[in-house]
């Protein structure tokens, strides 16, 4: 039987950028397996979407990436999806690299990108990084080379247990917390990441809330 393939999207200000992700990503996926949820822009990101012929969703006002991923998801599995990709709107991830998550999602229950850590990632972000990769692997016994990367696939099971609480970056780390207290399958593949924007995406207070997090989500939920 074929399976339901959805891609979700979060966008936010992204009328530069949206419409060639999304190109991208009708190489692989029908446009009607397509989810943008716009987290209120106040550029013309929904209408350059809706030109591409994807279902977008609009949050009035800015909710954060973990509410508009969540909308996205939620919605995909009201619409019988089986597997769903999540990736970045801001086109710093490869859209050719669906099909990759999708030959191991076969194997897995999650499946997770890693990226580079080169001198093309920002110093903060490789800092920042290895400080919670170093938190997930002693509080949860998770051991991935890259805890934030955005880039990952679930099987619909899956996702009904690792789905976040947090409306924010934090959520990257809480599905990694979900992963661990589940005992769910996982693995991660490379991925191919530009950086655009080095100031853009979490920030050092973000780590800080996202360490927090992790040891309060382990102290609860354990």
């Amino acid at each position: 039987m074929t399976k339901m393939i959805y891609a979700v999207i979060a966008a936010f200000n992204e009328e530069k950028n949206i419409s060639e992700v999304l190109v991208g990503v009708k190489k692989h996926l029908p446009k009607d397996h397509i989810i943008v949820v716009d987290d209120g822009s106040s550029d013309n990101t929904s209408d350059v979407a809706l030109e591409e012929g994807v279902y977008v969703l609009r949050n009035i006002i800015n909710l954060g990436k973990g509410s508009a991923l969540k909308t996205g998801c939620d919605f995909a599995l009201k619409h019988d999806a089986d597997i769903i990709v999540v990736l970045d709107a801001d086109n710093q991830h490869d859209p050719d690299d669906i099909p990759r998550f999708l030959e191991k999602i076969k194997e897995f229950d999650v499946v997770f990108g890693y990226r580079s850590f080169n001198k093309n990632m920002p110093f903060v972000f490789r800092i920042g990084n290895m400080i919670i990769k170093y938190a997930t692997k002693v509080l949860y016994g998770i051991d991935l080379k890259d805890s934030q990367c955005g880039y990952r696939a679930y099987t619909t099971n899956a996702y009904k247990k690792v789905r976040w609480t947090v409306p924010d970056y934090s959520l990257e780390s809480e599905v990694i917390a979900n992963v661990g207290k589940y005992k769910l399958k996982y693995v991660e593949i490379p991925i191919e990441t530009i950086y655009n924007d080095k100031y853009k995406g979490t920030t050092m207070f973000d780590g800080i809330k996202i360490v927090v997090n992790l040891i309060i989500w382990r102290l609860k939920k354990w």
